[in-house]
């Protein structure tokens, strides 16, 4: 059978990853006044960076027909990610502002909805590995329904989660905090800022909090400290910590995001994932998370020392 562009075989859609969530474009507004568009959304750049890691991916989103969202759509084919082509679309393409600060940290404001298509091409075969996170798993009216997708997939995929939580759309932590148990509950693996955790449990240590939810489920729960590094706890009991390499830092648009994709293809290359491999996933070696974790720091790294959400390939790697 010929396989034209854009499609993908059965047998080939099984080793691919499924990403669940947001891509819009994002307004940068700099210190200096100055501003710039580009495409973003944390899901949309946590596939963008498995795309440029050599993995093959589809994204599940809710684009408009518009300019906008073709703008949206050829970004991210550049970069060899496969937007899934669903029954609906959004009215139009969302939008983002992050307000950059003379330090480079980014704060948001948005201009969006959200929703998934009742079906989409391919949403009979089961993904290798399902991610979601952000706005996708807490905006309503699709919120609800990327939880109940995400269950679906559990039995045969390995999950993976990251609350990249937005508390300008996303109300107070009280209104966050089910969605964020629930998802927590359901995935595999979670990737969470401290920052996150502050703002749900203030108080509370986040080595506390990712100990915490090993013991409701996933197997690996990574906090990241900015540049200071990241800690995880497995829930075969180990606790480590790596550190950050030191760059000079554009902005730390897309670094979390960039730091999920690497986690996620350091686990595949290490063959952890898939339902069938969910044991071995929660017996995992301390050595093994260390290492995977050590080349996530070394993506993030070079995400944060170039300008907006710009993930390194496989090739820039080494």
């Amino acid at each position: 059978m010929t396989q034209h562009a854009g499609e993908h075989p059965d047998d080939a859609r099984t080793q691919r990853a499924l990403v669940i969530g947001e891509a819009l474009i994002d307004v940068v507004a700099r210190a200096d006044g100055s501003r710039e568009d580009h495409p973003g959304g944390s899901p949309a750049n946590v596939a963008l960076g498995l795309g440029r890691l050599g993995r093959a991916v589809d994204l599940l989103t809710w684009l408009g027909d518009d300019a906008a969202g073709e703008q949206v759509r050829r970004h991210l084919a550049a970069s060899h990610v496969h937007v899934l082509t669903g029954d609906r679309v959004a009215a139009r393409t969302p939008r983002a502002t992050a307000h950059l600060d003379a330090a480079g940290v980014a704060t948001y404001e948005f201009d969006l909805e959200w929703d998934l298509p009742s079906t989409w091409d391919g949403d009979d075969v089961a993904p290798l590995v399902a991610h979601t996170g952000s706005i996708a798993a807490v905006l309503e009216p699709g919120g609800s329904r990327v939880a109940e997708v995400m269950a679906r997939l559990r039995p045969t995929s390995t999950v993976t989660y990251d609350p990249n939580l937005r508390p300008a759309l996303m109300g107070s932590p009280a209104h966050a905090l089910p969605y964020v148990d629930a998802m927590v509950a359901l995935a595999d693996v979670v990737k969470v800022s401290d920052e996150d955790l502050a703002w749900l449990h203030p108080g509370v240590a986040p080595a506390e909090i990712a100990e915490e939810w090993t013991r409701r489920g996933p197997a690996v729960v990574v906090v990241t400290h900015g540049g200071e590094g990241a800690f995880a706890a497995t829930a075969a009991g180990a606790r480590l910590q790596v550190t950050a390499p030191r760059v000079t830092v554009a902005d730390t648009v897309g670094a979390g995001d960039s730091f999920m994709g690497g986690l996620v293809d350091g686990l595949w290359s290490a063959g952890l994932l898939g339902a069938d491999r969910r044991d071995a996933l929660h017996d995992v070696d301390a050595t093994t998370v260390e290492d995977v974790l050590a080349r996530c720091a070394r993506i993030a790294a070079i995400t944060v020392s170039r300008a907006g959400a710009n993930p390194p390939t496989s090739a820039e790697l080494g």
